[in-house]
């Protein structure tokens, strides 16, 4: 059973790297994360321990279940995987203890039994996910990886909550923001977040609905769960359905083993339904029966799979109402998910946050980039005045974006200035006007699609490398790709890179 994983960690031992690491984690955020193994099976146990501590984590093993329990009470790990049968202590209790006095920590469970009921029981107990035997040092490599990224991002959000804890005077949850419209959205979002009422947020793209979701969530009864969030446009129907609901074993062509659904994952916690409105009918109907009764029947399924308790807050960047009119959104589904609406304003509404938001997404992302210790840039009154007068279309989001690309490309105590914000001007065919011209409309849709790609290549390229004063691997850094890719791009166009700065004069 051990055998997968041992032989993998023996060929590492003699030089050979089972798999590379998924996610970029430093090295030196590796060896602090704090890995604890539990299984009563020593080799399956210290052949985890020699794949992990190849990889540079700080790994402790344990085989008692008795030991292993004393333990978790008592001592703080990052990630935990352990066996969910051991002779003296089964895994679950594992779980329960560990999650009870250390909730942050990530537990996943091994298992030589992976029977669908054992599985949804140890998730639904707060397991972060679990790991069938036999496996192999690439499965839990990548696996191991993935919960590292999590244990680093969740370090990243806590040291930014504490500057910001010092900042907003002691409250580490205040969103950043003074516009009485903004402010009313946040205290609406404070009163709800203590009930388990459904709120349904609107606002234009990039208006920071999600960030609201995770405000309410944080600030909840169920803050110690999870807040599972779905993208209602990203996936198809088929795919959407399985994805929330889950599957039985031969419900389609691919489905080799029964899957609970992301409902079931967010038992116990919250369901962020985004961009709702472009969610299928049929889907629509299916969801309005977990609202009212809770109950999931997967796809495949022809009974009851589970019954979740699951909170919901649903966003939209369309006129809820104008889809329930024109038929696209369910009128019972949008008044259940509608209990409390929140409506947040576009970031050219309220302009005094913009300062705000800058000097925070700033201090982000020099922390999140550079080395600790280097003095971070600064925003030139004139450089808050540029922003402050732009039209954010994208809003927060746009901003956010633009900032980031400002901190990549600053030096330290650089004073940044409007000419390195990296803004087109609004009288601009860039990009998207262009695009949305009426002789497109006259074409054909492949044939349109085609045209409109060309010229937004041809007019990045020529603001591009004009910008970059004809250096190409200034260039490249700025549009975040390399310089094979913006060559090739040339090529396709017959550009050559002095017409291209000459062009973009």
């Amino acid at each position: 059973m051990a055998s997968s994983v041992a032989q993998s960690s023996a060929s590492a031992s003699q030089g050979e790297n089972p798999a590379r690491d998924p996610l970029s984690i430093p090295p030196e955020v590796k060896s602090s994360i704090r890995i604890l193994v539990i299984d009563d099976e020593r080799t399956l146990r210290e052949s985890c321990a020699t794949v992990l501590k190849m990889d540079g984590f700080n790994v402790t093993l344990i085989g008692r279940g008795e030991e292993a329990l004393d333990t978790v009470k008592r001592r703080q790990f990052d990630i935990i995987l352990c066996d969910l049968y051991m002779s003296q202590v089964s895994g679950m209790d594992l779980l329960k203890a560990t999650l009870e006095h250390f909730p942050p920590t990530i537990v996943v469970v091994m298992t030589g039994n992976p029977s669908v009921a054992s599985s949804i029981e140890a998730l639904r107990a707060g397991a972060w996910d679990y790991l069938p035997k036999p496996f192999s040092a690439t499965h839990l490599q990548v696996l191991i990886g993935r919960a590292s990224h999590a244990v680093m991002v969740a370090r990243e959000t806590n040291d930014l909550r504490q500057q910001l804890k010092q900042q907003n005077g002691g409250d580490s949850q205040t969103l950043i923001g003074i516009s009485p419209l903004f402010r009313q959205a946040v205290d609406m979002a404070r009163k709800v977040a203590a009930t388990d009422a459904s709120v349904l947020i609107t606002g234009e793209s990039g208006t920071g609905k999600e960030v609201i979701a995770q405000f309410i969530h944080q600030n909840s009864r169920r803050s110690s769960r999870q807040m599972v969030p779905i993208n209602c446009a990203a996936l198809p129907e088929p795919l959407l359905e399985s994805e929330m609901f889950g599957h039985r074993k031969g419900a389609f062509t691919g489905a080799d083993r029964d899957k609970p659904g992301l409902l079931e994952t967010a038992h116990g916690g919250t369901m962020f339904l985004d961009e709702l409105t472009e969610m299928s009918p049929a889907l629509q109907a299916k969801l309005l029966r977990v609202i009212q009764d809770g109950v999931i029947r997967r796809v495949g399924s022809e009974g009851q799979d589970a019954v979740v308790d699951v909170r919901f807050i649903s966003a939209t960047n369309r006129d809820p109402l104008e889809a329930v009119k024109d038929g696209e959104l369910r009128e019972d589904l949008f008044y259940r998910l509608r209990v409390v609406p929140i409506a947040l304003p576009p970031l050219r509404n309220r302009q005094e946050d913009i300062p705000l938001l800058a000097n925070h997404f700033l201090t982000h992302y020099w922390l999140r980039h550079r080395e600790a210790g280097a003095h971070a840039p600064k925003l030139s009154d004139s450089s808050i005045a540029f922003l402050r007068s732009r039209p954010w279309r994208g809003n927060v989001r746009e901003l956010q974006n633009v900032i980031e690309h400002v901190v990549v490309l600053a030096e330290p105590e650089q004073v940044i200035e409007p000419n390195n914000i990296p803004i087109y001007d609004d009288n601009t065919d860039w990009p998207a006007e262009s695009a949305a011209s009426a002789a497109v409309l006259d074409e054909a849709f492949h044939a349109a699609k085609d045209n409109v790609i060309a010229q937004f290549e041809r007019e990045y390229l020529i603001r591009l490398v004009s910008r970059a004063g004809g250096n190409m691997s200034k260039a490249a850094r700025l549009a975040g790709v390399d310089r094979t890719t913006l060559y090739r791009l040339m090529d396709k166009h017959n550009f050559q890179r002095d017409d291209l700065a000459r062009r973009g004069e």
